[in-house]
C-alpha cells in the first residue's frame, strides 16, 4: 500500500518540514487503512479530514498492542517481535512486515550516532532476553555482531571471567568496543580494575525484571560508572512497538533519529499536547512503524528538552512493568 518511495523518503528527512508532511501523509494512510487505528479514530469522534497538524493527531495507546494485531493494509509479516514480561502478564506484538524497514532504522540511527558497526567489537549482555527468539533487541544485536570485524563480538549469558578478561584486552588495544546490557546485569557485574575499563562504552538498555529494587536511572549510572570507572554511561530508549530507538550518551537525555519524535501530553487529557520543557506523557512518532502505528501513547513520562532531546521521568500509574525500559521512581 505504501510506494517504495515513501520507505526511502522516512530515512533522508533532513528538516522538520519534510517530517511533517511525511507524517501526514502517513497518517491519512493509517487513519484509512489501519483498522484499530481508524475505529480508535472514530469512537475519538473525530474526523480525519480535519486533522491538518501534529499536534491534532490521536495517538493510539501502546496498550493496544497487547491486545489487538496493530497492522496497516493487510500482510504476512516477516517477524513479529514480542515484548517481555513476568509470568502471567500480557505482553505485547509487534507484527513486521519488512525486516528490511527495522534494519535500516537501527542501522543508520547507529551509524548516525556512534559510526560504522564494523569498526566496533559487540559484547552483548542480555541474560533475560538471550533465551528468547522473538525480542527486537536481540534481533538488532545479533545484526550488529555479524557486522562487526571482529570475531569476539558475541553475546554473554553472564558476566563471566572470559567477558572480564576480554574487555581488559579490548581496553589494551585501544579497540572501540560497546558492552550493551541489561541494568541488572550491569548492576550485578563484578567489580573490575578500573584502570583496564576507562574506554569500555557502556550502554545499559533498561530492565530491573524484580532483580533489585528500583533505582532513578542517575542513581543507576552513578553507581555503573564508579564499577567500571568511565565518565558517562549510554542508555537506549526503546520498545517492542517501536521500529527505532532513542540514545542518551550523557544526562539521561534522549535524541531521535530524523524520522522520529517526541511529544508530551497531559496525563488527563491525553489530547492536550504541553509545551517544551513542562513534564507530562510521552507521546512518539515513529515513522519506521510503516505498517502498524506510526503514533503512539505511551505509559512513560518525561519532558522535552530546548535541544530537542527529550527525558525520561518514570511511568504513568497502574501500568505494566515493561521489561526493555528502566524503571524509575
Amino acid at each position: 500500500m505504501f510506494s517504495k518511495d515513501i520507505e526511502e523518503r522516512i530515512f533522508s528527512i533532513e528538516n522538520d518540514e519534510q517530517f511533517e508532511q511525511l507524517a501526514m501523509e502517513i497518517f491519512y494512510a493509517q487513519a484509512e487503512q489501519n483498522k484499530i487505528y481508524k475505529e480508535f479514530i472514530a469512537n475519538l469522534n473525530i474526523k480525519v479530514n480535519e486533522i491538518k497538524s501534529l499536534q491534532q493527531i490521536p495517538f493510539l495507546p501502546i496498550e493496544f498492542f497487547k491486545t489487538h494485531d496493530v497492522i496497516t493494509g493487510q500482510f504476512i509479516p516477516e517477524a513479529i517481535f514480542k515484548s517481555s514480561g513476568t509470568t502471567g502478564m500480557e505482553t505485547s506484538r509487534h507484527l513486521v512486515k519488512n525486516l528490511s524497514i527495522y534494519e535500516k532504522s537501527f542501522l543508520t540511527n547507529f551509524k548516525n550516532c556512534f559510526g560504522a558497526p564494523e569498526d566496533f567489537t559487540f559484547l552483548a549482555l542480555l541474560p533475560s532476553y538471550l533465551e528468547r527468539t522473538d525480542s527486537s533487541l536481540i534481533y538488532m544485536m545479533k545484526k550488529l555482531i555479524e557486522l562487526s570485524n571482529d570475531t569476539r563480538s558475541g553475546f554473554y549469558l553472564n558476566a563471566t571471567t572470559e567477558l572480564v578478561e576480554l574487555l581488559s584486552q579490548l581496553n589494551s588495544e585501544n579497540k572501540k568496543h560497546i558492552l550493551v546490557g541489561v541494568t541488572f546485569a550491569l548492576l550485578d557485574f563484578p567489580q573490575v580494575d578500573l584502570t583496564n575499563f576507562s574506554k569500555t562504552n557502556i550502554m545499559e538498555t533498561g530492565g530491573m525484571k524484580g532483580r533489585k529494587k528500583e533505582m532513578i536511572r542517575k542513581e543507576v549510572h552513578e553507581e555503573l560508572k564508579n564499577k567500571f570507572g568511565v565518565k558517562t554511561i549510554y542508555s537506549e530508549y526503546g520498545m517492542t512497538e517501536l521500529l527505532s530507538q532513542a540514545y542518551s550518551k550523557a544526562a539521561g537525555n534522549y535524541f531521535t533519529p530524523s524520522w522520529m519524535k517526541v511529544f508530551i501530553r497531559e496525563p488527563n487529557d491525553p489530547m492536550e499536547i504541553l509545551s517544551t520543557t513542562q513534564a507530562g506523557a510521552i507521546n512518539i512518532i515513529d515513522l519506521a512503524n510503516l505498517y502498524s502505528c506510526s503514533f503512539i501513547a505511551t505509559d512513560d513520562l518525561g519532558k522535552r528538552n530546548d535541544d530537542d532531546s527529550f527525558s525520561v521521568s518514570g511511568r504513568m500509574d497502574n501500568s505494566d512493568v515493561r521489561g526493555c525500559n528502566l524503571l524509575v521512581i
